[in-house]
């Protein structure tokens, strides 16, 4: 396999070459510049690197390069029923149901995943050895067994079981291994993150804030424990699977360290507030990380509308009422955006939505955000645009002109909703339908409570996910998890087209569809890409592919 093990003695000067990464997840004065005077980089040995504690803190540093949210060519959101991609002939293979092993760039993550993985063997190979404080010693222990647990919880929720490697491949070693199987790799992840969790402290301070702490090894413990006892990868439906997951958010919510933050688009605005338990900090005033504004802002404001939010979606968020416009009389097709769920306003931009000093105007003849704007060729295809995320308060977006927004990889109202499915699988349905009400209940949202039972009320934990989680990367794995994604993936992508009168002003809404869309069983995992299998004679292929 390609990147998953080292066998050159001096490979870990690569990592200390690229020394800005590190710098940018956390500031420069936590690694003391002076380290960096006595000597060329190409001249640091091995030994250097691991008796120097700075040296050591920026490799630790190196180890967060985790895959992200917002990096243009692996969005995730436009692979399930949240979006559209354009301009990426990839994303429409996948979402026609004809993925294979040389096709697969969108979802290639296993070079990425796998060199973490390899960077964390490194450092566990020499660590014990070196020279530093054992109360230091010890927290980037924690961290680095975080982090690869981390990438491989990414791996399995992926491809299903995949080799589990935690030594350094040297020249003289075996390369071809074999697949060890998902539970295996589970209970791995399990196993490291407790580990990770009795080492890492629960805050921090100064320079330092921003690093994994205690509460984000347990919170994601429960997600690798809750997506263990889904129908995928349980499917005798063992309630012990379910008890762990329950038990393990249990814990998260008891430690009373989080809370909900009462906005909801402030929070993945406003860094380290009280719901976000771990997240990635960007600083695009220094280097360009991410460029969210450009690609999510609509086209009449300067940006490219590469993601465009479905319809589908769209018609998943409640009106006030509690009700899904399908279901409520009072709903109106003619004037679609009134009255709807808070978080639709918060995460949708629609025509006739309120933004910076305009509307959005994605009505034909001549809106100024559809194909027919000053900026046309940008136009979403659905006539939505994505608002969550984007700070909008920067303007016009350019390459030197972008917001800072954080990628939170696992937030409060997440382990609420964890908790509530577990709990919901155990039969407890009246704990199940607190957590969830809890979650509609934050103070901007203040949607009714949730009352059903049954087999509804699992539908309406499912649903409250698809919505509070929308476009955080959790709706591709929760559909394959609880196995719907054959309902909700082969439904045809659709469109909002809007014609205007260009006399009275006079609008009317059609929706129709835009892009067919197919998903098979074998979609359910990702396939190896085929050059490692090619690389590798033992590692064998996901059914299907």
């Amino acid at each position: 396999m390609k990147n998953n093990h080292n066998i050159k003695k001096n490979s870990v000067l690569t990592w200390f070459k690229r020394l800005a990464v590190a710098a940018v997840l956390f500031p420069l004065n936590s690694c003391d510049e002076s380290f960096m005077e006595r000597q060329p980089l190409d001249k640091i040995s091995e030994t250097d690197v691991w008796s120097d504690e700075k040296l050591i803190e920026a490799f630790v540093n190196s180890c967060y390069n985790v895959r992200h949210g917002f990096l243009v060519d692996y969005y995730m959101m436009p692979l399930s029923d949240e979006a559209y991609r354009r301009g990426r002939e990839t994303y429409h293979l996948i979402n026609r149901g004809e993925l294979t092993p040389v096709n697969n760039t969108a979802l290639d993550h296993w070079g990425n995943f796998y060199g973490i993985v390899t960077n964390c063997n490194i450092f566990f190979k020499n660590i014990e050895r070196a020279p530093i404080g054992e109360s230091l010693k010890a927290r980037m222990i924690g961290e680095v067994t975080f982090l690869r647990a981390y990438a491989y919880f990414r791996l399995i929720s992926l491809y299903g079981g995949v080799p589990l490697i935690t030594d350094v491949f040297e020249l003289n070693d075996d390369f071809t291994v074999t697949r060890n199987s998902y539970a295996e790799c589970s209970d791995f992840v399990v196993h490291e993150l407790t580990k990770a969790s009795d080492l890492l402290p629960l805050t921090y301070t100064g320079a330092n804030v921003g690093r994994v702490t205690k509460g984000a090894a347990l919170a994601l413990k429960a997600r690798a424990l809750l997506y263990a006892a889904s129908p995928l990868n349980n499917p005798s439906n063992d309630k012990v699977k379910w008890q762990a997951a329950a038990d393990a958010a249990k814990v998260v919510v008891d430690m009373n360290a989080y809370s909900l933050y009462p906005s909801y688009k402030s929070l993945f605005l406003t860094p380290f507030n009280s719901e976000i338990i771990w997240s990635q900090q960007f600083r695009n005033n220094q280097k360009v990380e991410h460029s969210i504004e450009l690609h999510f802002f609509p086209n009449g404001s300067g940006g490219y509308g590469q993601v465009n939010p479905l319809h589908n979606l769209v018609d998943a968020f409640e009106l006030k009422s509690g009700k899904l416009p399908a279901e409520d009389p009072a709903y109106n097709p003619q004037v679609p955006y009134e009255n709807r769920d808070p978080r639709f306003y918060d995460c949708i931009l629609y025509d006739g939505a309120k933004w910076q000093d305009r509307e959005i105007g994605s009505y034909l003849p001549g809106g100024p955000d559809s194909s027919e704007g000053v900026e046309g060729w940008n136009a979403s295809f659905t006539s939505y645009s994505v608002r969550k995320f984007v700070n909008e308060s920067i303007g016009r977006p350019s390459a030197t002109n972008l917001g800072n927004t954080p990628w939170v990889f696992i937030r409060y109202a997440e382990v609420l909703l964890n908790y509530a499915e577990a709990m919901f699988q155990l039969g407890d349905e009246k704990t199940a339908r607190e957590y969830v009400n809890k979650v509609r209940s934050r103070e901007s949202v203040q949607m009714p409570a949730v009352t059903e039972t049954g087999a509804n009320l699992l539908k309406r934990i499912q649903h409250e996910r698809q919505i509070e989680l929308v476009f955080e990367e959790h709706r591709f794995f929760d559909v394959r998890r609880w196995k719907i994604a054959m309902a909700t993936d082969n439904e045809d992508a659709k469109k909002m087209v809007i014609t205007r009168n260009a006399a009275t002003g006079a609008k009317i809404y059609k929706v129709e569809v835009f892009q067919p869309r197919s998903f098979n069983e074998r979609n359910h995992l990702v396939p190896i890409p085929q050059s490692e299998i090619e690389r590798n004679a033992k590692l064998e292929q996901n059914p299907g592919y």
